[in-house]
């Protein structure tokens, strides 16, 4: 009698769904780092060499993936220029140029200094912690270039292929073909990384925070399942195919829907788009986005050594405006800070920059930047005559909100803020008192409510964003919106989710914002359901215990309706 041994099932926390199979690939073999210990101390006449070495090795990293960044649109575009801004930091170039100075060759000095940046980030947390990945990618693409090893990155197998990996740098993630790697599941990582918001950009199956990946051997075929968050290794041929097939139909289904959305019962419910720029508005106008429901502006102030004109603002925000044909446009001010430092805005060195002058908060040590970029907004406004709405990030007073809208409103223009801080939340009253909107930006706010760093995968838990309490502050913020008449939208990753988004409705959400590949998705899965099941589920979700029990009990609800 023979026995047949269940496949192993590895589980995680879905980000990105899909269903894929295939075998497993890894990242090219890690770049060899240098013996400290061995290294010898460079004599005092090899060091002038040395430092220009390193120089010349670090531009070329940089001007790689500015390059690359160059050909990008979109978020990809963003992470690379910031990726190519951190091979040029000075910080980061000073602390290497000084131990080279004393005698350290170059490689090892940029070990050195990396170590001593990750250090630094790891213990600040937040969102600063995921610049740790940043920080070690710059490093081996640098000793890579010094050592002669070549640029590490990516496979690009000639199967389609699932991408096994501790962590992805964003800027390796952003190079990814999705017709060579059509999944990826990490041991590290967060809901609400870069890494993660790249994948749904490219659309690909993604789950985080999975432990045992180590064991899967390469080669080894794999079933995907990033609805449910699940890895199954060796798995059943026949089942794995038919639930590949199913996911392959849904997703053909997708391919036909047009918008608007709206559900059985009449409800339209606006899906939107997030964007960085004219190019990546145009493909989600193709994509059958409704409008542009977060415009993320700082693409046009990265890699930048001084601030960009309001002419130079005004014709990219423009570019925007045109690009939307007439539909509605959510204007995000300047959110530099904290992972996005920029030499012109930012203080040097802060305890926390998590907590520290980010978004709005940058007014209060230069009103003069928000005011020129709100003129440049004004002046793109009256070339392409509209009337962008145009909210504040990281707000967390009535006061900043009174002053941000009237400051907008002078303008012509109209305002409103993001609910990032759970004290706009909690007063979701008083500010929409001041303000015609709020947009819901679930990933700071689930960051912020729940005290968990973003790229934790030991925390990945707690930044999902279907945790009950995430959705409890969604739904107050969305009551405040009903009882005053005014609109509140999610712009957060958590809107590109289906399902979540079903839930959203139920909470009261009136609109929602995702990446354009997300947006049939959202949309058929709205169009689908009667809001009476959007409520019901949304009920269920609140109730739940946990992350996992909440989108079982939403799922349950919508499947039987």
């Amino acid at each position: 009698m023979s026995t047949t041994t269940a496949p192993t099932v590895l589980t995680g926390t879905p980000v990105v769904p899909g269903v894929v199979l295939g075998p497993v690939v890894r990242p090219a073999g890690a770049v060899r780092l240098p013996d400290a210990v061995a290294a010898e101390t460079l004599p005092e006449a090899a060091r002038a060499e040395e430092r220009a070495r390193f120089t010349a090795a670090a531009e070329t990293v940089a001007g790689r993936l500015a390059a690359r960044a160059a050909a990008a649109t979109g978020m990809t575009a963003e992470v690379l220029s910031a990726t190519a801004g951190l091979a040029r930091d000075r910080g980061l170039l000073g602390s290497v140029e000084q131990r080279i100075d004393a005698g350290t060759p170059a490689a090892v000095a940029t070990v050195q200094a990396a170590q001593q940046f990750v250090d630094v980030f790891t213990s600040l947390g937040g969102v600063m912690a995921e610049r740790v990945t940043d920080v070690r990618d710059v490093r081996d693409r640098v000793v890579a270039e010094l050592t002669g090893q070549g640029e590490p990155g990516v496979p690009a197998p000639g199967t389609p292929s699932v991408l096994l990996a501790d962590d992805l740098a964003p800027a390796d993630t952003a190079g990814l073909d999705p017709a060579r790697i059509v999944g990826l599941a990490t041991r590290l990582g967060g809901t609400t990384s870069h890494t993660a918001i790249i994948a749904r950009q490219l659309n690909l199956p993604l789950v985080v925070g999975v432990e045992g990946l180590d064991a899967v051997p390469e080669g080894a075929t794999v079933l995907l399942d990033a609805e449910e968050g699940a890895l199954t290794v060796d798995p059943d041929p026949e089942s794995a195919t038919a639930q590949v097939d199913a996911a392959r139909r849904t997703a053909q289904a997708l391919a036909g829907y047009r918008g608007p959305a709206t559900t059985r019962d009449g409800v339209a419910v606006p899906v939107l788009a997030n964007v960085q720029d004219g190019p990546g508005t145009r493909t989600a106008m193709v994509a059958h986005a409704e409008g542009v429901g977060l415009f993320r502006t700082e693409l046009a102030f990265l890699g930048r050594a001084a601030e960009p004109t309001v002419e130079e603002q005004a014709t990219g925000y423009a570019d925007v405006f045109e690009a939307a044909a007439g539909r509605r446009v959510v204007l995000r001010t300047l959110d530099a800070g904290s992972d996005k430092p920029l030499e012109f805005a930012t203080p040097p060195e802060e305890a926390n920059p998590a907590l520290g002058v980010r978004g709005l908060r940058i007014a209060r040590r230069d009103p003069g930047l928000l005011d020129r970029q709100l003129d440049a907004v004004a002046e793109a406004a009256r070339r392409t005559s509209t009337s962008p709405w145009v909210m504040a990030p990281m707000v967390a007073t009535v006061a900043e909100a009174a002053d941000f809208a009237a400051r907008v409103r002078e303008r012509g223009l109209v305002p409103g803020v993001m609910v990032e801080v759970p004290s706009v939340a909690l007063l979701a009253d008083r500010f929409l008192e001041v303000v015609d909107f709020l947009s819901i930006g679930t990933n700071d706010l689930s960051q912020y409510a729940l005290a968990a760093d973003r790229l934790s995968a030991d925390l990945a838990d707690l930044t999902d964003p279907w945790q009950p309490a995430l959705l409890a502050l969604v739904a107050a913020t969305a009551d405040a919106g009903r009882r005053a008449g005014k609109p509140v939208g999610v712009c957060g990753e958590a809107a590109a989710d289906p399902l979540l988004a079903c839930v959203l409705v139920g909470l009261g959400v009136t609109s929602l914002s995702c990446a354009a590949p997300a947006v049939a998705g959202v949309g058929a899965r709205l169009s689908a359901v009667d809001s009476t099941a959007c409520q019901e589920a949304a009920r269920a979700a609140l109730a739940a215990e946990d992350p996992r029990a909440a989108r079982a009990a939403a799922r349950a609800v919508l499947t039987a309706g």
